[in-house]
C-alpha cells in the first residue's frame, strides 16, 4: 500500500490562452487612445461635434476596463499579459485625456502633474513589489478612477458655462482621493517589501 498516496493524481491546471475576450478589450482600449487622441486635436476643444465624438470614444475606452477585468475573473481568464496591459492600457487613456486637456488650456498643468506622477509612481511600485505579493486596487482606487473618469468626461463634453463649473469641482475631488489613496498605496507596498520577522 505504499503507493497509495503517491496514486493520485496531481490537479490539471487549465492554461489560460493569451487571446481571449478580456485581453481583447484591453487591446482595443489601447487601439483607441490615439484614435481618442486625434479626435480631440480635430476638435481644437471648441468645435462641439468633434468635443462629443471625443467625449463618446473615451467614455467607451473607460467602460472596456470595466467590462474586460470582470471578464477576466467571472471566467478565469487572468493572464500574466493581461496583468501587464490593463494598467498600461488605462494610464496612456487617462494620461492622454489629461495631457490634452492642459494642452488646450481647459485644465491646470499642475493637476495633470499630480495625477500622472501618482499614477507611474504606482505602477512602480506594483513592479517593485511583484515578488512579494500583489497591491490590490482598493475601493479607494476604483473610486478614484469613477472620479478621474467623470471628471474628464465633463470637461470633455460640450456643456454650456453653468454646468462647465461643476467640472473643476469633480477634477478636485478626483485629485485629493488620487493623492490619498497614493499614499495608501505606498504603505502596502512598504509592508509587502518589510522582511518576515
Amino acid at each position: 500500500m505504499t503507493g497509495a498516496a503517491d496514486s493520485t493524481p496531481a490537479p490539471v491546471v487549465a492554461r489560460v490562452p493569451v487571446l481571449n475576450a478580456a485581453n481583447a478589450l484591453t487591446a482595443l482600449r489601447l487601439v483607441l487612445v490615439p484614435v481618442f487622441a486625434v479626435t480631440v486635436v480635430v476638435s481644437g476643444m471648441h468645435h462641439a461635434g468633434w468635443q462629443t465624438a471625443a467625449c463618446l470614444i473615451f467614455a467607451v475606452a473607460s467602460a472596456t476596463d470595466l467590462v474586460d477585468g470582470w471578464i477576466a475573473r467571472r471566467f478565469a481568464l487572468v493572464t500574466s499579459v493581461g496583468k501587464v496591459a490593463d494598467p498600461i492600457a488605462d494610464k496612456a487613456l487617462t494620461g492622454a485625456a489629461l495631457l490634452l486637456l492642459s494642452w488646450y488650456d481647459r485644465l491646470p498643468w499642475w493637476v495633470t502633474a499630480v495625477i500622472l506622477a501618482r499614477e507611474l509612481g504606482i505602477t512602480a511600485l506594483r513592479f517593485w513589489v511583484i515578488r512579494r505579493g500583489v497591491i490590490a486596487a482598493s475601493r479607494g482606487g476604483k473610486i478614484k478612477t469613477a472620479l478621474q473618469i467623470l471628471a474628464i468626461v465633463w470637461y470633455l463634453w460640450p456643456m454650456p458655462d453653468a454646468l462647465a463649473a461643476v467640472g473643476p469641482w469633480i477634477m478636485a475631488a478626483a485629485v485629493g482621493v488620487t493623492v490619498v489613496t497614493g499614499f495608501d498605496y505606498v504603505a502596502q507596498a512598504l509592508r509587502l517589501r518589510r522582511p518576515a520577522a
